[in-house]
Formats: C-alpha cells, sequence, structure tokens
C-alpha cells in the first residue's frame, strides 16, 4: 500500500470543498467528531454518515445513514471504522461519485486498498486528515 505524496495530498485538501465522515460520532470527545470539527472551521462542509446513531444533525448537517443517501455529491469520503470494516466501506464508496477515500489514522485495510484502487479511486490510509490538512498549510 502507497499513500499518495504530499504534494498530492495538498492537491486534494486545496481541491475538496465538501467531506462524507463515515462513521462520525454525536460525541464531542470522539475523534470523529473533533476533527471534523476542525475541518469545518477550516472552511469545509461536513456530512455525517452514521448507520447506528439515532442523531438527525451533527455538526448543523444532517445524518446520513449510507452514503448513496447522499443527495450531492462529495469531494472525499473520510472514514472512521475498524480496518475491518473498510472493505465493507471501501464497497459502499464505490456506489457513489466520489474519488478519494480517506481512511483515518491507525486504519489499514489491504484488500479495501486494491478494490478501490483497481477502481481507478485514490486512496489515503492510515493519515489523520486534520494533522495533513495542517501540514499542508505551513
Amino acid at each position: 500500500m502507497q499513500n499518495p505524496t504530499r504534494e498530492e495530498i495538498k492537491n486534494i485538501l486545496d481541491t475538496a470543498k465538501i467531506i462524507a465522515v463515515y462513521g462520525m460520532s454525536p460525541d464531542s470527545s470522539k475523534a470523529s467528531y473533533y476533527v471534523s470539527k476542525v475541518m469545518k472551521d477550516n472552511g469545509y462542509r461536513i456530512i455525517p454518515v452514521n448507520s447506528i446513531s439515532n442523531v438527525s444533525e451533527i455538526l448543523g448537517e444532517k445524518v446520513y445513514k449510507h452514503l448513496n443517501e447522499i443527495p450531492f455529491k462529495v469531494d472525499i469520503v473520510n472514514v472512521y471504522r475498524r480496518s475491518e470494516h473498510l472493505l465493507e466501506v471501501a464497497k459502499e464508496f464505490l456506489t457513489i461519485d466520489c474519488n478519494v477515500f480517506w481512511a483515518q489514522l491507525g486504519l489499514l485495510n489491504d484488500d479495501a486498498y486494491e478494490l478501490l484502487k483497481e477502481n481507478n479511486k485514490i486512496v489515503v490510509m492510515d493519515r489523520c486528515i486534520k494533522v495533513e490538512h495542517s501540514l499542508t498549510k505551513s
């Protein structure tokens, strides 16, 4: 598995406007929440995706149960699900019009990576989007 270069990641983050956060928690102490809040505070629109929570809104945005329920195009899908679930999420990701699949820090799955690369998608794994964003701005 090979992540995009620092310059490629900078380009992804510079051109993206809408980030769907798969597995986003309504709990402000969870990484999915506070990382997304930082990204929102930096100008990105955050679209929460959570199939198990009954919360209808997080960070002022409607919560969707599945990626294919989002009625508009997103630029990045940022995933907060354990590594063993990444293949399942990758398959769902392939049903929407999005080119960037981002698995957060500590998340890796070779099968998901291979499936996404076979479908010509950009894949970032085991990287924190907030950290990468701050590195591209310095």
